[in-house]
């Protein structure tokens, strides 16, 4: 009852990480279309966050001596990596491919889980995988504008392979004695990719005038600032300590297939606020994007198989099993989504939660 209770939990939490993301490019598309370059509000979003996080990192500054290689590879990978690849990627190839690329990461999980952790995964969470990103294709239309750009697309999968280390690292250490507090991780996380992103943004060029002023959101005035509010606390603090919690909770592979609910959210919240129409192959898709995180999110992590070892009886076999079922036990009961995402003008480039603004 107590693990089945604690998987509801991280569901609620990877659902309610992924509709916090989701809802990052409703926000800053009305104000990269009152001037800001989209970089300067990925800036503002990842400095906006650490400064919040910022009591919360002293709290935890323990972590600087005992994690630094995890602090560090959550920042560059999950915060600045999963930013600058799809940027870069979207400069040459559509945002729908490069978005399709990116949410392929739930299936690199898979793999990472199967060849390099080299721990079963079930048949169900790899059918969810299929059908996710099966239904994404058709969430962001990825048939539309296809050109070939293999420099483009290996951009995007560069932006694919960092998301998977946001999924790999939320999960690490949960099985260990001595556990990396999930909001020390995200705090640091948050100020390393800060400071990263304040040399490549170069804030200081950005236009702060149009934080002071309104913003047009579908024909209502917003205050730029609320909307700024919005994607630092909600999509940004918010969204990645329940992905982190979720993470820990289920396990890499379920949560990731749960992520791509993401680009089904913002693509409704671009419909409903934005007057961004979905067509019937978004709706199709998305519903097959559902179907398909909830066959992942309802299997459950296999135990590692049990294998004879040279020269031990049976009995060392099932101790082995055992122990591995524990360690999985372990993994599953203990955010981070980078990041949010896009800068275009249609839903598929809202879709990206954690990719950009």
């Amino acid at each position: 009852m107590h693990a089945s209770q604690g998987r509801s939990a991280g569901l609620g939490l990877a659902l309610a990480s992924a509709f916090a993301f989701g809802g990052s490019g409703v926000a800053a598309k009305p104000l990269i279309e009152a001037g800001l370059d989209p970089l300067h509000v990925v800036w503002l979003r990842v400095a906006g966050a650490a400064l919040v996080m910022l009591p919360v990192a002293w709290r935890h500054r323990d972590l600087l001596r005992r994690k630094p290689a995890l602090l560090v590879g959550f920042g560059l990978l999950a915060i600045v990596g999963v930013q600058t690849f799809y940027f870069a990627a979207i400069s040459r190839i559509p945002v729908g491919v490069a978005l399709l690329i990116e949410y392929l990461a739930p299936a690199l999980v898979l793999g990472w889980v199967r060849f390099v952790q080299r721990r079963p995964v079930t048949r169900a969470a790899a059918l969810g995988v299929v059908l996710a990103a099966g239904g994404l294709a058709c969430v962001v239309q990825v048939w539309s504008g296809l050109t070939f750009d293999l420099g483009g697309l290996l951009l995007a999968l560069a932006a694919a392979c960092c998301q998977v280390g946001y999924f790999v690292l939320s999960d690490q250490g949960a099985d260990e004695a001595e556990q990396a507090d999930p909001l020390g991780v995200i705090a640091y996380g948050l100020l390393i990719g800060a400071l990263v992103l304040t040399a490549v943004a170069r804030p200081w060029s950005m236009d702060w005038g149009v934080l002071g002023g309104r913003v047009d959101m579908d024909g209502t005035s917003v205050p730029a600032w609320l909307l700024l509010g919005w994607i630092v606390l909600i999509a940004t603090v918010l969204a990645y300590v329940t992905g982190v919690i979720s993470v820990r909770r289920l396990s890499p592979q379920v949560a990731g297939v749960v992520a791509c609910l993401e680009a089904v959210i913002a693509t409704v919240l671009a419909w409903i606020l934005l007057g961004e129409h979905l067509g019937a192959p978004q709706i199709i898709g998305g519903a097959v994007v559902l179907v398909g995180a909830f066959i992942a999110q309802s299997s459950t992590p296999k135990a590692p198989a049990a294998g004879p070892v040279a020269g031990s009886g049976p009995g060392s076999g099932s101790g082995a099993e055992a122990a591995g079922a524990g360690s999985d036990a372990a993994g599953a009961g203990s955010e981070v989504d980078a990041l949010g995402s896009v800068s275009g003008a249609a839903g598929a480039e809202l879709s990206a939660g954690r990719t950009a603004p």
